[in-house]
């Protein structure tokens, strides 16, 4: 029996595959080499795979809708494996968050994320985990050429390390719990404004 549903945020085909739109997807093939296993199989309109983290079964899950109807793949997962939407994290880019800082979140707003809009809309409550992983270079709006766009040399390079402390957090949330893990993995870049939790 499935006990925890993974879905990382991002968008299908090739062209957007190293967007920074797409960290979402990348933190959970991460999670699924770590695991040895592949994202292949087909279900409820995503790419998911079965894989064991400190004994417990997951569901990675990259949803294969389009980022903006992500909430369409991942409301049928959980209901397909019986997994309520408190044992659901969800990974996805934040453009509000500086470039490579991580923020784990219990419970929220979508914060005019529109494939967190979705997911919330789909499933019908905010009180779910999520990961949010900072993609804002200080360039201002994200604008879709921005979010859309490959990430360059440097920024993949500097991204490699960030995707093994994202997919550690993930870990840490299902193993420890949330507060151990946002105590852990949580850090505030500098000049970051303070949020409400």
């Amino acid at each position: 029996m499935v006990e925890w549903l993974v879905a990382g945020l991002g968008n299908p085909g090739e062209e957007y595959a190293h967007s920074p739109h797409n960290v979402g997807f990348m933190v959970v093939d991460r999670l699924a080499e770590g695991c040895g296993a592949r994202l292949k199989r087909k279900q409820s309109r995503a790419l998911v795979g079965q894989v064991s983290i400190d004994g417990v079964s997951v569901l990675l899950a990259k949803p294969q809708t389009f980022m903006n109807l992500s909430g369409e793949a991942v409301q049928p997962l959980l209901e397909k494996n019986s997994i309520a939407p408190g044992n659901l994290i969800v990974v996805y880019d934040d453009h509000d968050l500086p470039w490579l800082a991580l923020r784990i979140r219990p419970r929220g707003s979508a914060g005019g994320h529109h494939g967190m809009e979705s997911v919330i809309r789909s499933i019908g409550t905010m009180e779910f985990t999520r990961v949010r992983l900072g993609i804002d270079f200080g360039r201002g709006r994200a604008e879709p050429e921005y979010l859309l766009k490959p990430l360059g040399r440097e920024q993949r390079k500097q991204l490699d390390g960030f995707l093994d402390q994202a997919a550690q957090a993930v870990v840490s949330i299902i193993s420890e719990g949330v507060e151990m893990a946002m105590t852990k993995h949580n850090r505030r870049a500098q000049g970051e404004k303070i949020e409400e939790e």
